[in-house]
């Protein structure tokens, strides 16, 4: 939300067309439920989707119970304190259960109603990274304790009014923090899940051996992966432009430009990505080069609304970049198993688009043009980085040590007979696939 400024897009008028736009928003758990099977392995791929779909359906049910009246929205009730002589909002007080909320169609509404699926994107992002290791037990906790504090405390700050959106009223830098589709509320938060998962649980087994570093433990269905990403486009496009209107004041006729740099940003992500892998393997690497697609999509959710269609190719080439580097730094150089490349997707390019908001602003004015060139952007750059301090410096130690106390009270990783045998058959009893063998690490 731009702070101090009245949501221009975001009125009663806009009911019928968010309304629509949110309806689509399921494509894009769909798509990222059917990614995280295909990086997994052929063993464990049922445990992956019914992990995928619990974490849609513990995540929307704590949500409402708990986390709505954490970020409440703005302008409602919330906990502020004074700090030099101003109003600092740091967490709403909003009823349990959505008591209050009136469901009439009115811009709290529909922000509510995105969220419930905005919280399950988030939680399905660390689902991919502890693939083939985490209980499903442990999957249900973890998206609570994402679901019901984390995502809503972060959401708060930066669309429920909060100190991180106070920014420019208080400190008049720029507009505040802005993320306009979630490429830090949803995306980062997510893949910083994510990096604590992948930290709490530990490689899997032959991953990393001992004499010859990293080993290869390619997913089992490249088709699934690809086919996640193309049905992940619609679901994306709406989920940025029903952001943009609900979260930035973008009006509802700029939906094209969203939906153009949204794809442009993709698109050009993954042709870096295929030809960076080209160049380096001798033939495009079909994985990397859909994690690629992915970057360009999250970094594009930051800046959706703000720029023009020749800066979201740019952003969508950083990104491809990036994520390709940091893909490999994790797991050669950290020791970090992600076996999706999720932490690399969600954070890394996640992080790039908060700050190219910053870069290259292009804000809309008062009657909802975009204009090139500075606009009333002073300090919008540094707005930003201080919403990614606050994400890498107090929401990742907060993930990471309820996930290690989580750990010590009930252990996170299955144990070594079931990681061996697959957890279709350790947690479900049955594979996804009963008519082929498929065969265990011995």
């Amino acid at each position: 939300m731009i702070s101090g400024t009245p949501l221009m897009g975001a009125d009663a008028s806009t009911f019928p067309i968010c309304g629509i736009l949110t309806a689509l928003v399921p494509l894009t758990p769909a798509g990222l439920a059917l990614m995280n099977c295909g990086f997994g392995r052929a063993r464990s791929a049922a445990h992956s989707m019914l992990s995928s779909l619990a974490a849609m359906a513990i995540a929307a049910i704590v949500y409402c119970l708990l986390g709505f009246s954490w970020e409440g929205i703005a302008g409602g009730p919330a906990r502020v304190f004074l700090l030099g002589g101003k109003p600092w909002d740091w967490i709403a007080s909003d009823g349990f259960g959505m008591r209050g909320l009136a469901f009439d169609g009115s811009p709290a509404t529909l922000r509510t109603f995105l969220q419930v699926f905005t919280v399950g994107i988030a939680a399905l992002i660390p689902v991919s990274t502890g693939a083939g290791r985490w209980r499903l037990r442990s999957i249900w906790i973890s998206t609570g304790l994402l679901a019901g504090w984390s995502y809503p405390l972060f959401a708060h700050w930066v669309w429920g009014g909060g100190w991180l959106a106070q920014l420019g009223a208080n400190f008049n830098l720029g507009h505040g923090f802005l993320d306009a589709g979630g490429a830090g509320t949803v995306h980062v938060m997510g893949g910083l899940s994510a990096l604590a998962i992948a930290w709490t649980l530990g490689p899997r087994r032959g991953k990393y051996l001992s004499e010859e570093g990293s080993a290869a433990i390619p997913g089992h269905n490249v088709v699934y992966v690809l086919f996640g990403c193309a049905i992940i486009i619609p679901g994306w496009i709406a989920l940025n432009s029903a952001g943009a209107i609900l979260f930035a004041g973008a009006a509802s006729w700029q939906i094209p430009l969203i939906a153009v740099n949204t794809m442009l940003s993709s698109s050009a992500s993954c042709l870096v990505a295929v030809i960076g892998t080209r160049i380096r393997f001798g033939k495009p690497d079909a994985s990397l080069c859909a994690n690629g697609w992915m970057a360009g999509l999250v970094s594009s959710s930051a800046v959706c609304c703000f720029v023009t269609p020749m800066v979201a190719i740019l952003i969508g080439l950083v990104a491809g970049m990036l994520v390709g580097i940091s893909v490999e730094a994790l797991e050669v150089f950290l020791t970090v198993d992600d076996p999706g490349g999720a932490i690399s997707v969600h954070t890394v390019a996640g992080i790039w688009g908060l700050l190219a908001l910053g870069i290259f602003p292009r804000i809309p004015d008062a009657s909802g043009l975009i204009h090139p060139g500075v606009q009333n952007n002073s300090g919008q750059l540094l707005a930003q980085v201080v919403g990614i301090a606050t994400l890498l410096g107090l929401m990742l130690p907060m993930i990471y040590g309820l996930n290690v106390l989580l750990n010590q009270i009930d252990p996170q990783r299955v144990d070594l007979r079931g990681e061996r045998l697959g957890m279709d058959l350790e947690e479900l009893g049955g594979g996804a696939y009963p008519e082929f063998v498929i065969h265990n690490d011995d």
